[in-house]
């Protein structure tokens, strides 16, 4: 007897919120590719017809009825003829929205499945929009649009919890979420006698995520034996997050097909033949898992008249276990936030980008970042991609016959730099900016703004009668702090007035997206100047700390090619707005904070993910730094930290929105939702503190 050999699709999907015609379209060549691999069943991301980050537009019906327009667009077009289409959109059953799956084949709708746990941590909200099915192993009659009725000759369909259970094989979905929670329905699937689970996700990249989700699958399958596949966007879908694809297929705690996490093509299918006879050998051999299995609940089967595996006559031999592929952090710094730069570039209708580069770390490596991705796009041109040619020849304004001939020149096209002085900058940091511009290839400028931030001087005092002046010069912290503020402020107004009229300039049409460069820890800390240059369009480091961006430069110089990177790695951080005595050493970021970029990451760690206030911060601290400081100054430690925070909060919601990279993000208006007004003396929790780490001097509480 044959075995049951079966070739299966998933994919990466780079899906754009409320694009429908795009977003169809991808769904439709990752079908036929599917098809010409041979493969019987195909899967596809989460929410994939409308784009997961769709957000209160799930509120409209319009949106539902959209995405029953694309399932009528592939049943008309043929596209389930042969092959099991499982494809991802929100469906209103019984007046409630559901994010369902939805499985096609020959024409007709077998079975809509609702998910049955959703994502609320985080930057998901998914229960605002979605609610769970909760009826387990239960199913229902759904009645299909009319549209859908007129197609299929079908009235309803079934909907709920159910598996598909064809002539040769057993088949049942798992969305996203699912995958992650302590009872996860595929342990249940797998007792219940299902080969082939499946799972069409929306996953967000985030930085050493991959193994958590991978390992997931892998033991998944390992215990309970059977086939997973997963199936992701990849891509900017209209938000702060960058799905990282990374499709793939295990089999029996192995996995046989890995598609990439980083691309900037849009549509990648990731198939595998798999031989159903190895799942139930593989469990029989577990006599504990038969066990359970003989108790377990039956499973809703809706049968379906079709084979999924290959004919007697076929030749095809199975999919061997592969070695998995992971990058280094520096590695996803390069490659996740260049890939959602080009996306929100050519969905945005900008002509490139414009970055106020000061020659330090993180403006220099958001300049890397941008020259990553010109990389990426010429290797891809180079490698036949047409379709993304096409798209850098639109938004490079190439002329027709004009090459795309490497990432510098493309750069060039894409990315402006400009270097804003002042009396208070350093000729090393002028000369680092132009020598990294020149290496990346940037269209650089480099202009003085002394004239600028003496007029508005020379305003305030025709205003008030008043002449400010630097600490250096006999002047108040207030007056320091407002002068050097100025400095920053001028700086956004300029870049955005660069980033208007540059393309007018260098005769080219459109306009530029200004880059911020401020990075995760300095949000946390609030060490930036409101409205600043760190206010801009996007910013593709606002969720990646310090210490992960050094470790970057200095994996760039290499790997990219920049070697302009060493010199900015070597330099202390520095924000030159100040002018200095003689013989007084250079500012420098970590003096003005009051605290060390390490000691940054972990406070926001703990403050995050840790859940932690002032107190068990504390309390954390003490075990983790006994060695290094007195109680008495860790304490002082936390309270400087949660003052300067509270103090700070409130520019959390002028935040630039940025590319969600770390767990500790203090994003306002997506991930961190804590109030941006505080009482900045924290009288309860510091005299809790002090109580702890001065016990015999502890004041008392009223």
């Amino acid at each position: 007897m044959r075995h049951r050999l079966v070739t299966l699709a998933t994919c990466n999907l780079n899906q754009f919120a409320m694009d429908f015609q795009g977003n169809l379209r991808r769904v439709i060549l990752s079908i036929e590719e599917a098809k010409q691999r041979g493969a019987t069943y195909r899967v596809g991301p989460e929410l994939e017809l409308t784009g997961y980050g769709c957000e209160d537009h799930f509120f409209e019906q319009d949106t539902v009825e959209h995405s029953w327009e694309c399932v009528a667009e592939l049943l008309r077009g043929g596209h389930s003829q042969g092959l099991v289409v499982d494809v991802g959109l929100p469906v209103m059953h019984r007046g409630v929205r559901y994010n369902c799956r939805v499985y096609l084949l020959n024409g007709h709708i077998l079975l809509i499945r609702p998910k049955m746990a959703l994502a609320d941590d985080g930057n998901y909200r998914e229960s605002r929009y979605f609610t769970t099915w909760k009826r387990l192993r239960q199913v229902e009659a759904h009645g299909l649009p009319q549209e859908l009725q007129a197609l299929t000759n079908q009235r309803t369909c079934p909907f709920g919890d159910a598996v598909l259970c064809f002539r040769d094989a057993v088949l049942a979905a798992e969305t996203c979420e699912e995958l992650f929670t302590p009872d996860a329905p595929h342990i249940a699937l797998a007792l219940g006698g299902v080969e082939v689970i499946a799972n069409g996700s929306g996953s967000h990249h985030q930085l050493r995520k991959l193994h958590q989700r991978l390992d997931l699958i892998r033991g998944a399958t390992a215990k309970a034996g059977g086939v997973y596949m997963y199936a992701n966007q990849r891509g900017c879908d209209g938000n702060r997050l960058y799905y990282d694809g990374s499709a793939c297929i295990a089999v029996n705690g192995q996995v046989v097909a890995q598609g990439s996490q980083f691309g900037v093509s849009e549509v990648e299918v990731v198939s595998a033949t798999v031989d159903l006879d190895e799942v139930v050998s593989y469990r029989g051999a577990i006599s504990s898992l038969q066990e359970q299995a003989s108790r377990a609940p039956s499973v809703h089967n809706v049968d379906v008249d079709f084979s999924l595996c290959h004919g007697s006559t076929s030749v095809v031999l199975p999919s061997t276990p592969i070695e998995l592929v992971y990058h280094s952090p520096e590695q996803e710094i390069a490659y996740g936030p260049a890939c959602w730069l080009w996306d929100y570039l050519r969905r945005s209708g900008a002509a490139g980008f414009l970055l106020p580069l000061s020659g330090g770390a993180d403006s220099s490596s958001t300049a890397a970042i941008v020259g990553s991705m010109c990389q990426m796009l010429v290797k891809a041109v180079q490698a036949g991609d047409a379709e993304l040619e096409a798209e850098v020849r639109r938004v490079g304004q190439y002329a027709n016959a004009e090459p795309i001939a490497s990432a510098a020149e493309l750069a060039n096209k894409l990315l402006c730099t400009v270097y804003m002085g002042t009396v208070n900058s350093s000729m090393d940091t002028r000369q680092r900016a132009a020598r990294l511009a020149d290496q990346i290839g940037a269209y650089h400028l480099d202009t003085n703004m002394d004239s600028a931030v003496n007029a508005m001087a020379a305003l305030f005092r025709v205003i008030t009668g008043r002449q400010p002046r630097f600490k250096a010069e006999g002047g108040s912290l207030a007056e320091n702090l407002a002068l050097q503020n100025i400095q920053a402020r001028l700086r956004m107004v300029l870049a955005f007035f660069l980033a208007q009229l540059l393309p007018w300039v260098r005769a080219r049409s459109g306009f530029l997206l200004v880059l911020g460069s401020a990075n995760v820890d300095e949000g946390l800390r609030g060490y930036l100047t409101k409205y600043d240059c760190s206010s801009a369009d996007i910013n593709p480091i606002g969720g990646i700390s310090k210490a992960d961006l050094r470790r970057f430069l200095v994996w760039a110089v290499d790997e990219l090619g920049f070697d302009e990177l060493t010199e900015v790695h070597r330099a202390a951080p520095t924000a030159e707005l100040e002018p200095l005595l003689p013989g007084q050493p250079a500012q420098t970021d970590e003096q003005d904070m009051g605290m060390t970029y390490e000691e940054l990451g972990i406070y926001g760690r703990l403050r995050k993910m840790q859940r932690c206030g002032p107190v068990a911060m504390y309390r954390h601290l003490q075990l983790l730094w006994q060695h290094r400081y007195s109680p008495a100054q860790i304490a002082d430690k936390v309270k400087t930290f949660f003052r300067f925070y509270s103090i700070n909060r409130h520019k959390a919601t002028t935040l630039t929105p940025a590319y969600h990279a770390e767990s500790y993000s203090p994003d306002d208006h997506r991930f961190d939702h804590r109030q941006f007004l505080y009482n900045v003396r924290w009288p309860w929790q510091f005299a809790k503190i002090d109580e702890l780490s001065c016990p015999k001097d502890a004041p008392n509480v009223r």
